[in-house]
């Protein structure tokens, strides 16, 4: 294994373990907000579950991220440390500034300006971008209505409840944080995943497009890591700025992001957690009424998330040519 495979690992792991830490705050707000669960107990029970995702729902995200986007054949080893270089880059900044910001786009658009400016756009599988982009960009209204739809269900049926309902809710939670948080590790793990073995054909090292099982292990590792420490500032953001959080309201948009992330995982769709839950949240709240969320806390994102493709891809795409300057 060559020294320049090594440095895509170990950023691609990096990248994972950067997005646990990320996107950590996007699976547990709503079990603390709730409280449902402590902060440690919420982290442990995700990172776990994230780390057994994968294994359990297959490699499907991972086939489409790194055979579907982007022509091997015409690629370098250098592509692929910009990207990810551009992609961690985006990461830390928006973490610094305490923008739920989405890792999936910042790769994504990394990936892209780094395969432009190092192998031109002839590089690009047309077909397979489209539907990444789709999925990236469909997922939040997907998320919101699913939202909206679901709590208006949950309240239509739960209206003779007594408020004893309410212990249902917060330790229903148990099973929708679980079922979210194995769609976490299956979706967003698989990202690295691709990555990596996209690098592992473009060197040799493999001659078909295969994840290997020591792959998944690494990457899975990582991404549950990365969970386990948690995003603290994002925590806060997302789980008491937009409204306040009832047990109800983390049922509901865990149960909707779960049942969005999965979907979308078994068809080899990748998608953003951070804009499946944030979108969810927002949901949820209007499904009571439209005034009850903070709109403003939710442009900010809905802005971030626009930004954040062409700016990785600028980032990624300067961090190639200073590559190929050093060298």
């Amino acid at each position: 294994m060559s020294p320049q495979l090594l440095v895509v690992i170990l950023l691609s792991l990096t990248f994972d373990f950067l997005n646990g830490v990320h996107d950590s705050s996007n699976i547990v707000a709503t079990m603390i907000a709730s409280r449902a669960f402590s902060p440690r107990s919420a982290l442990a029970l995700t990172a776990t579950a994230e780390f057994l995702g994968p294994f359990l729902f297959g490699v499907t995200v991972a086939t489409t991220i790194g055979d579907e986007v982007a022509q091997a054949s015409v690629l370098n080893l250098s592509v692929i440390i910009a990207c990810l270089i551009g992609a961690i880059f985006w990461n830390l900044l928006t973490w610094f500034l305490g923008i739920p910001s989405s890792s999936s786009h910042a790769l994504i658009g990394g990936m892209v300006g780094a395969v432009l400016a190092g192998a031109g756009f002839g590089a690009i599988k047309l077909h397979g971008l489209e539907k990444v982009l789709i999925a990236l960009f469909t997922s939040p209204l997907i998320g919101f209505v699913a939202g909206f739809v679901i709590t208006r269900l949950i309240y239509f049926f739960a209206q003779k409840a007594s408020p004893e309902v309410n212990w249902f809710f917060k330790k229903g939670q148990l099973f929708t944080a679980l079922a979210m948080a194995f769609s976490h590790g299956t979706n967003d793990a698989q990202k690295t995943m691709g990555i990596i073995t996209l690098s592992l054909v473009i060197s040799g090292y493999i001659t078909d497009f295969h994840v290997p099982p020591w792959v998944i292990a690494l990457s899975a590792a990582a991404i549950g890591l990365g969970t386990a420490l948690g995003g603290w500032r994002l925590i806060r953001t997302l789980g008491g700025k937009f409204y306040k959080i009832r047990p109800v309201h983390g049922f509901s948009t865990q149960l909707t992001s779960g049942l969005v992330i999965l979907t979308a995982s078994f068809l080899g769709l990748p998608v953003s957690t951070s804009q499946v839950v944030s979108s969810a949240i927002i949901g949820v709240g209007s499904s009571e009424r439209f005034g009850k969320v903070r709109w403003s806390v939710a442009q900010e994102i809905v802005a971030a998330w626009f930004i954040t493709i062409p700016a990785s891809a600028l980032v990624s795409a300067g961090f190639y040519w200073l590559i190929i300057l050093v060298k």
